[in-house]
Parts: structure tokens; C-alpha cells; sequence
């Protein structure tokens, strides 16, 4: 059986459930899992690859302070 099947299998289960103790203790399951997951791991490459060329930026001191930035793009606000 392959993932979609057993996915679509605990949707179909789940959807008949009426117990209650149950349904919290996937719920419970379900609010871990969400916090257990690092934003991180969802970017993709080229995102990463962004981050860094900021931050290297900043090292490098090409950086600009809030006022000039809104100086500069005040206009398309």
C-alpha cells in the first residue's frame, strides 16, 4: 500500500470516528508534529541561497539604515 492509499485510508477512518478520545489524542498528535517542525526545513534553495547572500552582505557592510530605505522606496508605498 502506498502512501496516498494509507493517507486517504486514515482520512475515511477518522472522518466515521466519534470517539471523542480519540479525535484529541490526534489532535494532540497533530499540534506536535506542527511544532516540531522547523520553518527551515520547508525553504527551498533558492531562498537559502537569498538568506545568505543577505547575510553576507551585512558582513560586507552593504546595508542601508530603515530611514533611507523608506527615503528610497517611500514613493511605491
Amino acid at each position: 500500500m502506498n502512501i496516498h492509499t494509507e493517507k486517504l485510508d486514515l482520512i475515511e477512518w477518522i472522518s466515521k470516528l466519534n470517539d471523542t478520545s480519540i479525535i484529541e489524542k490526534i489532535k494532540e498528535i497533530r499540534k506536535n508534529y506542527i511544532q516540531s517542525k522547523d520553518w527551515g526545513d520547508t525553504l527551498t534553495q533558492e531562498e537559502i541561497e537569498s538568506i545568505e547572500e543577505g547575510l553576507k552582505d551585512l558582513e560586507e557592510g552593504r546595508v542601508h539604515s530603515h530611514e533611507t530605505a523608506r527615503k528610497i522606496y517611500e514613493k511605491y508605498l
